[in-house]
């Protein structure tokens, strides 16, 4: 469906070009898409037939031009970043007076196959924007880097045997050629690598701030680990107790993790949100991920226990007297304690036998599996004993890893009861329920409603019913009113070599009698403890804390990760001592939570980034990239964002402003890219082919910058025309001696342009300004010699921002001797924008019968004048007695004849 509609799409854009048509068509009449509606039947795109080229027409020369504007912007530093601020001699500081822009791309992985098509779309929009804000007199910051951690580097190295810091290098050497060879205005003195050693250092000692906060501390983490493979699975990646990659066996295991308290900033993430420019199917994904549940915590103490008690968690108080069970995660602490003699081998089998299942393995599946515990939990109110049984649909890292079960008001428990054959209680009713009516026994009855059989609180509507009931649990001490979230805290070790090493080391303690000077744990069989209980952070003096040179990275079967068996690394003597670094590595988001700081001040050695800084460029005003990554880059940058606000290192507390994601572009299959399906178009046969700017302005024009878009090469001929006619419209204006002056027509065509294309790039409508372009373009082309030269100066400027290397060609042509990049944008005149005369449809009884164009303001009598010169409505109306006339000026004349 997406390939069939975005096809359609370009098809009704590239009329555009085609038509004759005036440019206020394009303003007034566009379709769902946002462009001008075809009447052609045909599907070939961008068809000449209706402009005829000049004889002297050529080809614009983009393999000649672009190397030479590439080289003149890098010679020059064009698009050096500008300093918001200046001292003078005296001391003084003197403040830019310009509006900044900071604009910035999601970073980019440097993966071995390079860009394909589909990647450039983002830097394009954004670099677009980077350009036409520069010429708006925007001091603008528009950096690029390289996110270069990760596992896939690591699997290289590892299949390979090539380090992954050379395979990264080379694959970081090929993107920035790609990028550069599209002409894209990055400031390149601001690049930048989270591999880099500086920016490993600041990476670490953002890490030291959250320990000293207590926001990054040690847990013991139920994991999927598959010894197979040497490393922790998400639970994506574990399908029915097994590997996705190689089927190999995963268990779930207790294992030492580093963790980030991002709980802990819950509230603040969601509040956060206000205010922000964002798509709002990001904002929701984001808040929905936060999760934030308002509700009770009621505690059901164990039957024949004193201390012990199963609390859980609940937004329906008001159904509390329609517990019939208690449902405990397998891997809840109180299985094994409530489990009676009789049941605890079933238990302990059934324990054992989930814990190969993954989280999202579990949750998934419609089978619903328990066991009976054999002990009981004693209800808070009524006093009464329900049974306790263990399901694996309950998870122990969710919530309090415990649920009180309602079949009769929920869907799952209702699942569970029917199969185990559990009572069902209704305590809940419609509110508007008819007198005699049953409630359905095959379904459960989830909406609000007033409660029933629940005691003093029968005939109570169900927001106050759970006030009431919450109420009475805190008088009882038994619960009360609670806020959970969805949220978990971060998990941030990853048992992988190729990471920034965590700046954490323990002491080691040896047997009793035995003197550290006289032993060393890096020796095979000294007999040693870790304590990680006593965990010590590096001194942030001592930072970075680099990777040790390995010449095996494979993971092996050791929880603890290859850098474990770095032992000369690992181990080392302090005062006497000896201790033991941490081994466990950064996650790949830990370098691309704060980059957008370190663009600001990439080679400060005192600190991150400056205040000064951070005041002058702060937020980003512009992000753009892939809503693949809507929910947890977005959420890890805003938390470590929200952190260092709190410690006064930043004066904004969100970091993104307003953010954009663009489309997808597919393959030509209607299919994402991928080498599997040899669907991938390199960028650098379009550019070897068609040139830069071809490619550039293709990938706007394909439709709106949010769409999913299939690529079509065959396509691209299109723009090429496009560029090729403005280049010799520019020529035409530069052999003409004698400049013409502008008609009135070409006048308010270019004035119009000018002002549609202006608030097209502001709303990043680019296909639709692309196209206002292609009009102006062809009524200038049918001026052959006779272009005006402001008309052609206008257009060069205007197509700049799209085609960067052809804008600044003709603009030299044209007799500028500077590059045009920071010349003011072209500006329009309102009243030129207006139209006088409008066309209007003339009916005659009610059905159109012809066409008119006239002033908006001419009276009935001149319409009716100029509506009988047309001869299918004086037709319709010779001969006839015209009864009434409808006129509504500009809008519609409707008449009535006999």
């Amino acid at each position: 469906m997406r390939l069939v509609v975005a096809t359609m799409m370009i098809a009704r854009i590239a009329t555009a070009f085609r038509s004759p048509c005036a440019i206020n068509n394009i303003v007034r009449h566009r379709s769902a898409f946002g462009v001008l509606p075809t009447k052609s039947s045909s599907t070939r795109l961008f068809s000449d037939t209706t402009v005829q080229e000049t004889p002297a027409s050529t080809g614009y020369p983009f393999a000649s031009i672009e190397p030479k504007w590439q080289k003149y912007w890098k010679d020059n530093k064009t698009f050096a970043t500008p300093e918001r601020r200046t001292t003078l001699e005296d001391g003084t500081v003197v403040k830019s007076t310009n509006p900044k822009k900071y604009v910035l791309d999601m970073f980019p992985y440097p993966s071995g196959a390079g860009l394909h098509v589909g990647h450039p779309e983002g830097y394009t929009a954004s670099d677009v924007m980077s350009r036409y804000w520069r010429m708006t007199g925007h001091d603008v910051l528009h950096p690029i880097g390289w996110d270069s951690f990760g596992l896939p580097a690591e699997q290289y190295a590892i299949n390979t045997g090539t380090r992954p810091e050379i395979t990264t290098g080379k694959n970081i050497a090929n993107f920035k050629r790609q990028l550069q060879s599209l002409g894209f205005s990055y400031d390149w003195n601001k690049e930048l690598a989270t591999t880099d050693v500086e920016y490993v250092k600041w990476t670490q000692w953002i890490f030291l701030q959250l320990h000293k906060l207590g926001l990054a501390e040690q847990s013991l983490k139920s994991v999927n680990w598959c010894a197979e493979l040497g490393t922790v699975l998400a639970n994506e990646e574990v399908i029915n107790g097994l590997s996705e990659r190689g089927d190999f066996p995963v268990e779930r295991l207790p294992l030492r993790q580093w963790v980030l308290k991002i709980t802990e900033y819950a509230d603040r993430l969601e509040a956060g949100l206000e205010g922000l420019d964002w798509p709002s199917g990001t904002m929701t994904a984001q808040a929905q991920w936060i999760g934030k549940s308002t509700g009770t915590e009621i505690d059901f103490m164990v039957d024949g226990s004193d201390d012990e008690k199963v609390t859980v968690f609940t937004t329906r108080a008001d159904t509390l007297f329609g517990v019939t069970y208690v449902t405990l995660a397998p891997e809840h602490p109180l299985v094994s304690s409530v489990s009676s003699p009789d049941q605890k081998e079933e238990v302990d089998a059934y324990v054992a036998k989930t814990s190969s299942r993954s989280d999202l393995d579990r949750t998934s599946s419609k089978e619903k599996t328990g066991v009976f515990t054999g002990g009981y939990a004693v209800h808070p109110l009524t006093k009464e004993k329900v049974p306790i049984w263990v399901g694996d649909y309950v998870l122990g890292s969710y919530g309090t890893g415990a649920v009180m079960a309602v079949p009769a008001h929920d869907e799952r428990d209702l699942e569970f009861a029917t199969k185990f054959g559990l009572e069902v209680k209704w305590v809940v009713e419609p509110t508007k329920k008819k007198e005699g009516e049953e409630m359905s026994q095959e379904e459960a009855f989830t909406d609000q409603g007033v409660s029933v059989n629940s005691g003093e609180f029968d005939g109570m509507k169900t927001n106050k019913a759970k006030k009431a009931i919450t109420a009475k649990l805190e008088e009882l001490s038994s619960g009360g009113p609670k806020i959970t979230y969805k949220l978990r805290d971060w998990v941030f070790s990853r048992q992988r070599y190729w990471g920034e090493p965590i700046p954490i080391y323990f002491p080691v303690d040896f047997p009793e009698g035995v003197d550290p000077k006289d032993v060393s744990p890096k020796e095979e069989g000294c007999e040693h403890t870790i304590r990680y209980d006593q965990a010590i952070p590096v001194d942030e003096a001592d930072l970075p804390l680099e990777l040790p040179e390995m010449e095996d990275f494979s993971p092996g079967d050791d929880p603890a990760g290859c850098l474990a068996r770095a032992t000369d690394w690992r181990y080392f003597e302090k005062d006497g001592k000896w201790f033991a670094r941490e081994t466990n590595t950064m996650p790949q988001w830990a370098g691309s939570c704060w980059y957008y700081f370190r663009f600001m001040d990439p080679t400060n050695k005192e600190a991150a980034f400056s205040p000064e800084l951070d005041e002058d460029w702060m937020p980003v005003d512009l992000y753009v990239g892939g809503a693949e990554h809507a929910v947890l880059h977005l959420l890890y940058a805003r938390f470590w964002h929200q952190v260092l606000f709190d410690l006064g290192h930043t004066k904004h507390p969100e970091p993104f402003q307003k953010l954009v994601h663009q489309g997808m572009i597919l393959g030509s299959d209607g299919e994402k890219m991928s080498k599997s399906r040899g669907n991938v178009v390199n960028p650098d046969d379009v550019v070897d082919i068609h040139g830069a700017d071809a490619l550039r302005l293709y990938e706007m024009f394909m439709g709106p910058l949010e769409a999913v878009k299939p690529w079509q090469t065959s396509q691209v001929s299109g723009v090429v025309r496009f560029s090729n006619k403005l280049y010799n419209v520019v020529q035409s204006a530069v052999q003409n001696d004698d400049s013409p002056k502008m008609d009135a027509e070409t006048t308010k065509i270019l004035h119009k342009t000018m002002k549609k294309v202006t608030e097209d790039i502001e709303n990043m409508s680019f296909n639709t300004a692309i196209s206002a372009m292609m009009v102006l373009t062809n009524h200038l082309t049918s001026l052959k010699d006779q272009v005006p030269r402001e008309a052609a100066e206008k257009l060069a400027l205007m197509v700049s921002p799209f085609a960067p290397h052809l804008g600044e060609e003709c603009w030299s042509l044209l007799g500028h001797g500077e590059t045009l990049a920071y010349h003011p944008w072209v500006e329009y005149d309102e009243a030129l924008c207006v139209d006088n005369t409008v066309k209007m449809g003339v009916q005659v009884n009610g059905k159109k019968r012809g066409e008119i164009e006239i002033a908006k303001d001419l009276d009935q009598d001149g319409a009716m004048a100029e509506a009988m010169k047309v001869p299918s409505v004086f037709n319709q109306v010779d001969g006839k007695d015209v009864k009434k006339i409808i006129y509504v000026a500009g809008r519609i004349l409707n008449i009535l004849a006999k």
